[in-house]
């Protein structure tokens, strides 16, 4: 296929639209669109099936207000650890089905039930979207206000606010920012979506401003950010909203909150922990800057730091930054008398060829955290191409940060996941194809090594690059994958429970 006939595919590809389902009557999935050139031009499978060697790890709290761990959020968890206690697919005669949306189902949760709630955005907005875990049948559907054009990043594939960040609360329900300064709470009545409850933000938040991100700290009263630097609190109750202004930094990324009332937010320039006050209003408790660099690099939404905090054990924090030639993994002390204090930092990837755009994967004292260095938009991984290795390990300790190993897999943009149970890191892969067959793969590394175990084919063409999106596990050992098309699902013959 020459460059004319892969732009009249992703045409295509863009302009086929599906039936929207408004009530409890399911429409079955349709396969998100392949290359149509030979499927033997890319291997199917690489690699054996895995053995499971379970991982230990600190104990992370459940959250009172945020459905159960590992279900709640695009980050599993509120400390945003990415780690799963359940099992991931081993490798073991694997089937892959996915359901074509012409929208990118990226943040994906389960309710209570085992089903799938998500928010699928697309190039005129998101929808708030329930499926079916299996069969990716889709069960409900609720459109969500379009696109305003004031969100982060330089683009539509840059841009997470009004919905590309949500959670899933303690009773089933999600809840939301919107593209219209509002924050949605969002219930399945059994037929359809209906909209609980809204609140109205735009007295404090201005016209040309974007929510990003909401989550509720441990005592229930919601935060926020928005695109141009606001902080902010709701409270439950009366809706009151109180705000404070970040001079001169923008927020691109979604934040960690912990039990002991600590909101971890990074900005463009620096890194904070905030609380409420005495009236639910945000407070800076500490602030640490960071070098962030000197120039937005390919694959970035902002220059800065490209993760959402990772909040570990009881006493740390972890970002990383971007600084030149080489970004670091940065570990901070979170409370007492150090708090805001650096821990250790340590260099990862090429110099001039590294940057994240991914929240870190953490694991005991280790570290996880992926190269999207090359990353500018979908076409920078078509017609064969693709991005900049690796990822690496790091672990951290009294003696500082060290380096574990380093791995030579290419994941343009995923959020990679962990899987306690087994073992593995999951990523999502893009190998240099010289045919110019963009093959797309789920890819499991050996957490202890580094080593890859096995890929897995997704999908070939333009439908099914994630663009941002992460690995998510379900409760039944199924890994799931937002792509631009939809969404994909790949699991073992046998699922694990």
């Amino acid at each position: 296929m020459d460059k004319r006939r892969s732009a009249l595919f992703a045409a295509g590809l863009a302009c086929l639209v599906l039936p929207t389902a408004a009530g409890a009557q399911a429409l079955p999935a349709v396969p998100i669109p392949q290359d149509p050139r030979d499927p033997e031009m890319v291997e199917g499978f690489i690699g054996a099936p895995a053995e499971p060697k379970p991982l230990t790890t600190f104990d992370t709290p459940q959250h009172p207000f945020m459905a159960a761990d590992e279900d709640s959020n695009i980050h599993n968890d509120a400390y945003q650890t990415d780690a799963y206690d359940r099992m991931g697919p081993l490798g073991k005669d694997m089937s892959v089905t996915s359901t074509f949306h012409v929208a990118e189902c990226a943040s994906v949760t389960f309710d209570s039930e085992g089903r799938i709630v998500t928010i699928c955005v697309g190039v005129e907005g998101p929808r708030l979207v329930m499926m079916d875990p299996v069969t990716l049948e889709t069960l409900a559907v609720h459109p969500l206000p379009p696109r305003s054009g004031a969100g982060t990043g330089s683009g539509i594939f840059t841009d997470f606010s009004g919905g590309g960040y949500f959670y899933l609360d303690h009773e089933d329900r999600a809840v939301f920012p919107t593209n219209s300064r509002q924050i949605w709470v969002a219930a399945f009545d059994g037929t359809a979506f209906a909209i609980e409850r809204m609140y109205d933000l735009t007295a404090a938040v201005p016209l040309g401003d974007n929510l990003v991100s909401v989550l509720p700290d441990w005592s229930g009263t919601y935060w926020f950010i928005t695109a141009r630097g606001l902080v902010g609190t709701v409270q439950r109750g009366s809706g009151e909203v109180s705000v404070m202004q970040l001079e001169g930094e923008i927020n691109a990324n979604s934040f960690a909150v912990d039990d002991s009332g600590g909101v971890y937010i990074v900005s463009d320039h620096a890194f904070y922990r905030f609380d409420a006050d005495e009236e639910g209003a945000p407070q800076v408790t500490w602030r640490a800057e960071y070098d962030r660099g000197t120039r937005l690099k390919t694959g970035q939404a902002s220059q800065g730091s490209g993760t959402t905090p990772t909040v570990i054990g009881k006493r740390y924090v972890a970002i990383t930054d971007n600084a030149d030639p080489r970004m670091n993994v940065l570990v901070y002390q979170r409370n007492g008398r150090s708090a805001g204090s650096l821990v250790c930092k340590e260099p990862v990837f090429a110099p001039e060829e590294g940057n994240t755009d991914q929240s870190l994967i953490a694991v005991g004292n280790s570290i996880v955290t992926e190269n999207n260095y090359g990353y500018g938009g979908p076409t920078t991984t078509m017609e064969g191409a693709t991005t900049t290795p690796g990822l690496t390990r790091i672990t951290f300790g009294p003696r500082g940060c060290r380096t574990v190993w380093e791995s030579d897999e290419i994941a343009p943009s995923v959020v990679p996941k962990v899987s306690l149970a087994n073992g593995l890191v999951y990523t999502y892969t893009k190998p240099p194809n010289e045919d110019g067959v963009d093959g797309w793969y789920l890819t499991a590394i050996d957490f202890r090594t580094g080593e890859t175990v096995f890929k897995q084919l997704a999908g070939t063409g333009l439908g099914y690059n994630n663009n941002y999106a992460p690995v998510t596990l379900g409760p039944d050992g199924a890994a799931y994958v937002g792509v631009l098309g939809g969404l994909v699902r790949l699991s073992d013959a046998a699922p694990h429970g």
